[in-house]
């Protein structure tokens, strides 16, 4: 039979505690203090089960608030009186209680946290199995609206955090998830309170609080960019806290918190970047194995921010990003080889130069350590790099080409670089034009000067485009008589009517160089087949003298003018030796305008020409190989039968005929191209220049009104040259000129 609690209570002593004055409810509970420690002290807890339902249900559930506030201080009275016993009673007296800070009375709420701080300081330690209840509840009052409500909750938080911290039952299992969930909170006053209980946990011994960071460490960071100072500077403390702990801790889980910081390295807020990269950099030098599977997300934080507008941020970043580069992680530990090269693959599109470099410094990484798995993932970011090519950065660029170079030590890959390069020379004009000369001149260097002219001379020997074929040519012509790094390129061809190596390269070079006519005879000027140049210049006879064919012309002349020709300018001095590179040098003056500055530039070199020994000199014209002084090795003579062997087996005669068939596809090819517009005509009257390595200018200012004058200008008085257009049989040659 169920007790009735007025048998227990006096009607007058519920009616004070329903009552709206304080001092008559604290009266009441006092009262109910005593009955409930007698019916105690006689075993009768039945009745003082019953007390404590009459509490709830009549007071604490009831819809006036007085009734209310008198149940709670009622329920913290009977617990009092209860003291040690009241373990057995706490699942029916600290529900109630907590259900009531949520009342929408403040004063309730109020007095809600004034019981159970009564109770939870009688209790203690048996107050811990609600501890998640009263935490949830507690994080809400946090940011109650009320002030003293506020107040209460804090006290009560006091209270709650020193039972916890001497306790031994308290469950952190249990307890993590739920603050995980309250992490995502923006409420100031909740990250306050929540930062203070993730404190608290962490100074106990006995709680690992280390061991669930993965699961709050995200929240965390998140208070680092709050509005409140205080609440970013706890923030940080606490991280500051954990980062000490773990550099101090044999076992971390690296890996979850890795991927926390990756996101937060991205993060708008300033202070969160700083603070993950700081973190990121410290997970680098300890993570070890651990971070392998995570590299490539770290990668992907770090090289932004190796750019960020924050110098400190850049510090950081930079070294964690040498950390990095100085692991060597194998694919067999969880390595994702193709992963990273993705990641740099991407921030090759960076705005930010710095980002760029280190994304190609890692490319080349790869390739250098990693070749056999990298290799399949090439084509993929072949077109990435070849963009790259057209960086505003040259160290972009030279960087670029090295991870080419890198690639194209195998023959299959060096081909595929090579047409890919002019395919893209070929579709962006810009890209030629503003780094052609880079792009050549540095292949040359990494992958060998003779290897890069070699392929590219095959490639564009097929080329379909002539026009393109053409501008190709010159352009590496031009590299090739004006750039340092091709000086060796030069010297074997200076040797190729003494030795085979010059006249395979020179072989080799011929077939495209046809395209252009000024670069098949400045490719005989390096080879000093002075005869054969005369040969090409004789068949220039039906050409079109457009303002086009003038302009390569001059440009011609004014190569003839730098320290690259000296050689040649000096071979002047001895006309009767080199008789046909006289009557070269008069045939490009032939083609000349005489207005023109070219024309006047080579005139007046050739009036340098000793003319005592000039006339005897074209009157005794010699082919080849007699054409370039021999230099006797043995003694024997073998030297010169050996030049002579070379001249022979180069069929001058057929390169005379490549080239002529060649020019004849150009005008054919020209035909078939539809009118010039009057937009492509603008060109006409405009200067002209490019610029060697070493500074030379070479400019032409050719205009169609050069080409009028020349027409209406009286015949000029150049000297005579005798008929020389078939070279005498070498049955006439003479060994004098040697």
């Amino acid at each position: 039979m169920a007790i009735d609690a007025s048998t227990v209570v006096p009607a007058s002593v519920q009616r004070n505690l329903s009552d709206k004055l304080y001092e008559k409810r604290k009266n009441a509970a006092l009262e109910i203090e005593g009955i409930t420690k007698n019916l105690a002290a006689a075993g009768e807890h039945d009745k003082i089960a019953a007390l404590i339902r009459m509490l709830i249900d009549d007071f604490t559930h009831s819809a006036q608030a007085n009734h209310r506030k008198g149940g709670l201080i009622g329920l913290a009275a009977v617990t009092v009186g209860l003291t040690t016993e009241a373990g057995p009673h706490l699942e029916n007296i600290v529900p109630p209680v907590v259900e009531s800070f949520g009342d929408h009375d403040s004063r309730v709420r109020y007095y809600a946290c004034e019981a159970l701080y009564n109770i939870a300081k009688v209790v203690r330690g048996e107050f811990i199995v609600f501890f998640n209840k009263i935490f949830d509840a507690l994080c809400k009052l946090s940011a109650d609206s009320d002030a003293n409500v506020q107040s209460a909750a804090h006290l009560l938080d006091r209270l709650v955090k020193d039972i916890v911290t001497e306790s031994d039952s308290f469950s952190i299992e249990e307890f993590i998830p739920l603050l995980k969930e309250r992490m995502n909170v923006l409420n100031p006053y909740v990250r306050q309170f929540l930062v203070g209980w993730i404190t608290v946990l962490d100074s106990v011994p006995d709680i690992d609080m280390l061991g669930f960071l993965p699961d709050f460490l995200d929240g965390l960071f998140n208070m680092l960019s709050d509005s409140s100072l205080e609440i970013r500077q706890q923030a940080d403390a606490a991280l500051s806290e954990f980062l000490q702990e773990i550099k101090n801790s044999p076992n971390v889980d690296y890996g979850r918190m890795a991927e926390i910081l990756v996101r937060r390295c991205g993060s708008t807020d300033e202070f969160t970047r700083l603070t993950a990269v700081i973190w990121v950099n410290e997970f680098v030098k300890l993570g070890g194995d651990q971070l392998v599977p995570h590299y490539a997300d770290v990668l992907g934080a770090i090289l932004p921010c190796i750019s960020d507008k924050e110098e400190k941020i850049r510090v950081v970043a930079c070294e964690t990003n040498e950390e990095l580069r100085g692991l060597k992680p194998e694919p067999s530990e969880g390595f994702d080889v193709g992963k990273v090269l993705q990641i740099a693959r991407r921030e090759l599109n960076s705005d930010f130069e710095a980002t760029r470099i280190e994304a190609l410094h890692w490319i080349q990484n790869l390739v250098l350590k990693y070749r056999n798995e990298i290799i399949i993932y090439m084509d993929d970011i072949f077109s990435s790099l070849l963009n790259a090519l057209s960086d505003p950065s040259e160290e972009v660029v030279l960087l670029v080409l090295e991870v080419h170079a890198c690639v194209a030590q195998e023959t299959r890959h060096f081909t595929n670089l090579a047409i890919h390069l002019l395919s893209n020379f070929k579709s962006k004009n810009s890209l030629l034009e503003k780094r052609g000369p880079l792009v050549v001149r540095r292949l040359c260097v990494l992958l060998g000067a003779e290897r890069v002219y070699r392929e590219f001379s095959i490639i564009l020997g097929k080329e379909s485009d002539l026009d393109f074929a053409a501008t190709m040519i010159q352009a590496l012509n031009l590299i090739l008589v004006t750039s340092a790094e091709l000086a060796g390129l030069r010297v074997i061809l200076k040797q190729t009517l003494l030795n085979s190596s010059g006249k395979e390269l020179f072989l080799s070079l011929y077939p495209s160089w046809c395209h252009s006519a000024m670069a098949t005879i400045t490719l005989c000027f390096l080879a000093q087949a002075y005869h054969h140049a005369s040969c090409v210049i004789q068949s220039l006879k039906d050409e079109d003298i457009n303002i086009k064919f003038l302009v390569h012309l001059d440009k011609l002349i004014r190569l003839l003018e730098t320290p690259i020709f000296s050689y040649l300018r000096l071979q002047l001095l001895e006309p009767e030796k080199h008789a046909w590179l006289v009557k070269c040098l008069y045939g490009l003056l032939m083609l000349l305008p005489q207005q023109s500055s070219a024309f006047k530039i080579l005139r007046t070199r050739l009036k340098t020409v000793p003319s005592s020994r000039l006339s005897d000199a074209m009157t005794r014209l010699l082919p080849a190989p007699h054409d370039v002084p021999i230099r006797t090795e043995d003694g024997n003579g073998n030297a010169e039968e050996d030049a002579a062997s070379i001249y022979e087996s180069i069929n001058f005669p057929a390169r005379l005929d490549q080239f002529a068939q060649t020019q004849d596809k150009h005008r054919e090819f020209a035909k078939l191209k539809p009118p010039p517009t009057l937009n492509s005509t603008s060109g006409l009257g405009q200067s002209t220049s490019m610029h060697s390595d070493s500074g030379l200018s070479l400019s032409s200012s050719f205009t169609q009104d050069d080409l009028r004058r020349e027409e209406m200008a009286p015949p000029s008085l150049a000297l005579p040259l005798p008929d020389i257009s078939r070279p005498p049989s070498r049955a006439s040659t003479s060994t004098s000129f040697q």
